[in-house]
């Protein structure tokens, strides 16, 4: 290293016609680790960003910057498919999913943290009329047990309604359930997938099914992923919502679901509907990302964008 700071040093001195010719008395690997470090230097010099840089293509401006990471603030668990999403959704802006993931890369600080498709998938886009259901328990605030039965659409993916019963359910409490969950409705399906509970053997909701003119498909016995779309709508409440939140009374969790089915029907986005909701309006007001307002979901748990 001395002789390194010496010689450097000494070609101070040594004339520039002269100092090539002294270049000899330097091994190969000084002069290549010398070339390198001043290649480097040059680059650096060249795009740093104190430099005036040329022309060349922008990136997302600083309105679409500030919409995502707060988009993201709002919603620490969405992912950026679901903000991109939502981003062209309510402005009407392309964005891929990966610019989504630079900016909250660059610009986002977290907070602190508070096999293939089955013969019932297939059938599920070839039939426009093929409602699924399927029940679930969850616990109240004061640990008692409440039944939610959930029926939904699998073309549209739309919810169609939920029933809650308090205890243990029979026959004719999920009938109770079902008629409640399909109230309200246009028009019924022509058909029900359902997977193999014993519940479903009951004569009075066969007799129901009948009554309804329901004809019922059933899943593959011990397979869940023959039952995929209401299975994974299962999943999303309990992850999404009813994990984040206590409820006390039936009624109470009625009325929070039905916030959450408003939510995921007409504000959430869907991959499988490529970015569109369930129930699409007739006319959704654009945003503008200079000017617009955030508009709270199931009590301020989520947040999308609107016109302001």
């Amino acid at each position: 290293m001395s002789d390194r700071i010496l010689a450097g040093l000494m070609a101070l001195l040594v004339r520039p016609t002269r100092l090539f010719r002294s270049a000899i008395v330097l091994k190969p690997s000084t002069l290549q680790a010398l070339h390198k470090a001043m290649s480097k230097q040059k680059y650096r010099v060249l795009f740093s960003p104190n430099r005036r840089r040329k022309p060349g293509p922008k990136g997302p401006s600083a309105e679409l910057i500030r919409a995502v990471v707060e988009m993201k603030q709002r919603n620490p668990s969405w992912g950026c498919p679901r903000i991109a999403q939502q981003i062209a959704l309510a402005f009407h802006i392309q964005i891929d999913k990966d610019v989504v993931r630079r900016i909250l890369g660059h610009h986002y600080r977290p907070g602190q943290p508070s096999g293939g498709p089955s013969w019932l998938t297939f059938l599920g886009h070839m039939k426009d009329s093929l409602w699924s259901m399927d029940l679930f328990r969850c616990e109240s605030a004061t640990l008692r047990t409440h039944w939610v039965l959930v029926v939904m659409d699998q073309y549209t993916r739309r919810i169609i309604g939920f029933g809650v019963h308090a205890g243990s359910v029979d026959g004719v409490a999920l009938c109770r359930m079902f008629n409640r969950a399909v109230r309200g409705q246009r028009w019924m399906s022509k058909y029900l997938s359902s997977d193999n509970d014993p519940l479903y053997r009951f004569h009075q909701w066969q007799a129901n099914l009948r009554v309804l003119e329901l004809t019922e498909i059933k899943s593959i016995p011990y397979v869940p992923l023959s039952h995929p779309f209401v299975e994974r709508l299962i999943g999303t409440l309990r992850r999404e919502y009813l994990d984040n939140l206590l409820f006390w009374t039936t009624t109470d969790l009625e009325n929070k679901l039905l916030d959450f089915k408003t939510y995921f029907n007409n504000h959430r986005t869907h991959n499988s509907l490529e970015g569109r909701t369930p129930d699409t309006p007739v006319s959704r007001p654009i945003a503008s990302l200079r000017s617009f307002g955030w508009q709270p979901h199931c009590r301020s748990l989520f947040q999308t964008p609107i016109a302001a």
